[in-house]
């Protein structure tokens, strides 16, 4: 189907070069609606079908673009109108569009939740939208809902409404009953609990984890099979973003080792775009697996080290190395389970606890509920760094913080920032091309 590009609510103000690419945004009314699945399935079928695919997650999130970067076969990055900011979120659409057949983006929480929200990241690139209600346990309410979502913010463009976990034909009938004629139901997806993607207290299981999610992904995306929402969506003109700034080689020549494996694996792309930008060399090592690492610098990103307590506390090569790492005086940044895995002790939440590689005087213990939750922003001598924190667990450390975190709402100090010898760790997970350079002396010996 052809349609014209919907203009860019930018396209005045940036007066640059203009690409139309079909693009849909798939948000909800909550979280918990199936979403990631429902994205998941709309890539699958347009990729099998021969289409490029460029899936985008709106905020901070780890989790569900590895399921997306799985089934779409390339990287997802973060769109958010705060932490990555406008400039970079058209950046990443623009070069897209240039690349791809068709742009998804899913929603975080529901379509009007947050401040930015996904509704404001639609307003700002025109994004068509489709919006996804779990059906279960109402008829002809859901069309309350549907129409509400549709006419909450009259400059949206939303597609229509689809229907999720529907019980049946008679359930379906309730539904389309209660529709406003104003609204489009584009499509209804049944119960499938074979189908669910699993899930743990941070969210959905990282994508490795899940043995057959294509098969799970599959069977959904036969269903869209002739429903609206398999349909390509129209076209969005995405516009160039003002020229940035160069940027300067300050890692030049400098090897930086990344933690990479079932334990750490929270880390944006574009945090290694950063870094390779700034003239560093990249290389990868398993804290799990490997015995040995040897760099100038070490990057140790967040992710599930309360899942592998026996194997990290039991690889004693990897401790020495890092031991030896730190005692040369060569720089250690972590961000979260990475600082998590620096302490002397992580015990679990069932009690089960393990001496870990000792390099930060402290230890913590993972809690039932959530304990750090929200963007905040560290301020340093070259601005703000800007990223989120999202952690269930809480750290008791013999060390004072260097500095606190600001919150992106409310006045209370966000997470502390600690600066032990060469090591530099926090909860936050930073998003690096909010402020290269910031996030690049990080590497940098003092």
């Amino acid at each position: 189907m052809n349609h014209e590009p919907t203009e860019n609510p930018l396209k005045a103000s940036a007066g640059g070069e203009l690409r139309p690419c079909p693009a849909l945004l798939v948000s909800g009314v909550a979280s918990g609606q199936g979403k990631t699945t429902l994205t998941a399935a709309l890539a699958r079928h347009h990729v099998r079908r021969g289409r490029r695919v460029r899936v985008f997650k709106v905020g901070p999130d780890f989790l569900d673009p590895m399921i997306l970067g799985r089934i779409s076969g390339a990287a997802v990055s973060p769109l958010d109108l705060w932490m990555v900011g406008e400039a970079e979120c058209a950046r990443l659409l623009f070069e897209a569009a240039a690349e791809a057949d068709l742009i998804l983006v899913e929603g975080a929480m529901g379509l009007f939740d947050g401040d930015p929200s996904a509704a404001d990241l639609a307003e700002r690139f025109g994004l068509p939208i489709a919006a996804l209600i779990d059906a279960r346990g109402m008829g002809q309410t859901f069309g309350a809902l549907a129409l509400g979502v549709a006419t909450r913010r009259a400059t949206l463009d939303v597609l229509g409404v689809a229907a999720n976990r529907v019980a049946g034909e008679r359930h379906l009938d309730m539904i389309r009953a209660g529709m406003p004629e104003s609204v489009r139901l584009l499509g209804a997806l049944p119960r499938l609990d074979a189908t669910s993607l699993p899930s743990r207290h941070l969210g959905l299981v990282q994508a490795s984890e899940v043995a057959d999610l294509e098969t799970r992904i599959d069977a959904v995306a036969d269903l869209l099979a002739g429903s609206e929402l398999a349909v390509l969506p129209p076209e969005v003109g995405f516009i160039a973003p003002p020229g940035s700034k160069p940027t300067p080689s300050m890692l030049a020549g400098r090897r930086i080792a990344v933690a990479r494996d079932e334990a750490f694996s929270f880390l944006y792309g574009e945090n290694l775009r950063v870094l390779r930008a700034l003239g560093a060399e990249i290389l990868f090592f398993s804290p799990l697996a490997d015995s040995d690492v040897s760099a100038d610098a070490i990057y140790l990103p967040g992710g599930y080290p309360e899942l592998h307590l026996d194997a990290l506390g039991g690889n004693s090569g990897m401790r020495a190395a890092l031991h030896a790492h730190v005692g040369a005086g060569r720089p250690l940044y972590a961000e979260c389970g990475g600082m998590l895995y620096l302490l002397r002790r992580l015990t679990d939440r069932s009690g089960r606890g393990a001496e870990l590689a000792g390099l930060l005087p402290g230890e913590a213990h993972m809690q039932p509920r959530l304990a750090g939750l929200g963007m905040q922003a560290l301020a340093t001598a070259d601005g703000e760094l800007r990223g989120h924190s999202f952690h269930h667990s809480t750290m008791s450390a013999d060390l004072a913080p260097v500095a606190h975190a600001l919150r992106q709402h409310g006045r209370r100090p966000g997470e502390a920032f600690y600066r032990h010898g060469p090591i530099r760790a926090s909860y936050l997970h930073l998003y690096f091309p909010s402020n290269p350079i910031a996030a690049g002396r990080f590497f940098l010996p003092d």
